[in-house]
This record gives structure tokens, C-alpha cells and sequence, in this order.
């Protein structure tokens, strides 16, 4: 009777003949709501910007911790938790005309490119969805910051991304005229993220 072991010894090792694969190099990060914001600013009536924003911002971020370029991440922002400190815009902001919260729950990003410029910022593109629309746009991002540890032992990152965006592109098309000329709602939203991760694993 005879038995048969394939047990891997240091001499093979030693060889060469027995392939050591390598430590998986990414991590996972959640995004913390309570700390992260999607703010967005518009101006109306060619006057001064009005600032928003959405309170609630989840998702995820898959690090390459050798390779930032090789990560993605992914973002869900809840619609009906928009605030631009005003009840009535926001209600209207909510409604069929801007963002039909009711049809359209969410505003979702998806990563899909990430590069690196020549003075080591990141610019991040990908699939921008809003109210079922989707489009490719890219953010330039600051970050991210060095990893730290919170007070309860948590392992976190921060990063700040912005865009801008043609709110037309995604269907966001209401407006009003204005008796002096022109319109009441401009078209360049400029859209930025503040986002703090904490690692999972």
C-alpha cells in the first residue's frame, strides 16, 4: 500500500518550482455617511450661486494599495434628501420637473477609469446616473488623505472629488423665462464630494 504527498518543501520553494502567490494588495473601504456630503451649486438668474445638498451618500471603495489607478469605487446618493435650506425649492427640486424622487430614488456613481496626473492628483471617470439618465463624467480628486486611526479604533481615509455637469444632459431640463431676458434656472452645476472611508477589511 502505498500513499502519495504532495506536500510543498523549502527545497522546492528554493527551486523555483513551486509558485508563492502573492498577498492580495486591496482593501475595502465603506463610505461613512455621517461624515460625507454631496454638495452642488447652481446660479439662477445669472446673479449668485445657490448651494444644495444631499445628506445622505452611500457606497464603497475597492483600494489597490499598490496601484490607486487599479481601484473603483461606487456611490449612491438618496434623492429626497436634498436641502438647499429653502422647503418649497426643495419640494419642487423633488418633484417631475428636476429630479422626480418618487420614479428616480437615487443618484448613482460608478467608477470606470482611474488616472494620475503628472503632479500626482487623481481624476476619476466613470457613469454618472440621474433621474435614470446616465452619463460619463469626471471628477478631479484631492486626496486621498494618509490613513488614520479614530479614538475607537477605526482605520479611516478621506478624499474630496469635484465635477460639472450640463444639468440638460441629464434631463433636468425645466426653466422659466425671465422679463428682463433670459432664464431662470442656469445650466452648469458644479458638483463636489467630501467623503470620509473606513476600512472594512
Amino acid at each position: 500500500m502505498s500513499t502519495t504527498c504532495n506536500c510543498e518543501t523549502p527545497e522546492l520553494e528554493k527551486s523555483g518550482l513551486v509558485a508563492i502567490q502573492p498577498k492580495t494588495s486591496t482593501s475595502t473601504w465603506a463610505i461613512d455617511r455621517v461624515h460625507s456630503t454631496a454638495q452642488f451649486k447652481v446660479k439662477p438668474m445669472m446673479i449668485s450661486n445657490v448651494l444644495g445638498e444631499f445628506t445622505s451618500i452611500t457606497g464603497a471603495l475597492e483600494r489597490d494599495e499598490n496601484d490607486v489607478t487599479k481601484s473603483k469605487i461606487r456611490a449612491s446618493i438618496d434623492a429626497s434628501t436634498i436641502n438647499t435650506r429653502e422647503p418649497q425649492r426643495d419640494a419642487h427640486l423633488k418633484s417631475a420637473d428636476f429630479f422626480h424622487v418618487e420614479k428616480h430614488s437615487a443618484l448613482t456613481f460608478n467608477s470606470t477609469v482611474i488616472s494620475k496626473n503628472p503632479d500626482g492628483e487623481l481624476k476619476v471617470s466613470g457613469d454618472l446616473t440621474i433621474r435614470g439618465v446616465t452619463r460619463n463624467v469626471v471628477f478631479d480628486v484631492e486626496g486621498p488623505s494618509p490613513a488614520q486611526k479614530d479614538p475607537w479604533g477605526n482605520t479611516r481615509i478621506g478624499l474630496s472629488a469635484t465635477t460639472r455637469i450640463s444639468r440638460k444632459d441629464f434631463g433636468l431640463t425645466w426653466n422659466a423665462a425671465l422679463e428682463a431676458g433670459g432664464l431662470l434656472v442656469g445650466d452648469a452645476v458644479t458638483i463636489t464630494l467630501d467623503i470620509q472611508f473606513i476600512k472594512e477589511r
